[in-house]
């Protein structure tokens, strides 16, 4: 049995991982879901930054009390990363997520110019996800069900600017780590993810959108499952 903690990306909650965390589940693992990261969320001026994410990651890595395989998704990849030398973290993934340097923030991540088309910054300090539903879904999750994907993109929440421009402080890891590469990602480029990758101890692929945990959740729990934490 391995343990595993999933953290969610950006403008989401824990929600989204629900099959992939029954199918681990049923498959005899542990499974913890951070429900709700500080950077996301209704009340503008509540909304934590990246550090606040990574306090709420250690909180839950450290609950449990056992070594963790911690899986970050998208903006997550941020958190976890933060967490590189906590003894109790076993192994990390990276979903399709951002994997900094050390003093790298997302949005240097995604490159230089104004944030992507289907996101914009507001004066309340959030940046918030398009009202146009069909150029969501092209980008997070093409290859989901038109209707579940929009019923899903709806509950889309602001993001703080703060958690998206803090720069990593990526302390040295100390465990190995797998890249899973979703090769038609519209979010995060596939050659971007490609050269994250570069520096991970295993990298997988999967034929998928942004959203894998919707789309292939047979095939991510699959691949999940295959990382065994040594005792």
């Amino acid at each position: 049995m391995t343990t595993f903690v999933l953290v969610h990306g950006g403008f989401v909650g824990g929600w989204y991982w629900s099959e992939v965390a029954d199918r681990l589940r049923r498959a005899g693992h542990r499974v913890e879901v951070i429900e709700q990261l500080p950077s996301a969320g209704t009340d503008p001026a509540a909304l934590g930054d990246l550090a606040a994410d990574a306090e709420a990651v250690k909180q839950t890595v450290d609950r449990v009390g056992e070594p963790v395989v911690l899986v970050g998704h998208s903006g997550g990849g941020m958190a976890i990363t933060e967490l590189a030398d906590h003894p109790a973290v076993a192994h990390s993934v990276y979903l399709a997520a951002f994997w900094p340097q050390r003093g790298q923030s997302a949005m240097e991540l995604l490159g230089a110019g104004p944030p992507p088309t289907w996101m914009s910054p507001h004066d309340d300090g959030t940046l918030r996800t398009t009202d146009d539903l069909a150029l969501l879904r092209q980008t997070l999750c093409a290859d989901v069900d038109e209707q579940r994907a929009y019923a899903n993109l709806r509950r889309l929440l602001p993001q703080s600017i703060s958690s998206a421009t803090a720069p990593s402080t990526a302390p040295d890891r100390g465990h190995p780590t797998t890249y899973i590469i979703c090769e038609k990602d519209q979010a995060i480029p596939p050659a971007a993810q490609e050269q994250m990758a570069a520096a991970a101890d295993h990298k997988r692929r999967l034929p998928s959108s942004h959203q894998a945990m919707t789309s292939m959740p047979d095939a991510l729990a699959d691949i999940l499952g295959q990382i065994h934490v040594q005792p």
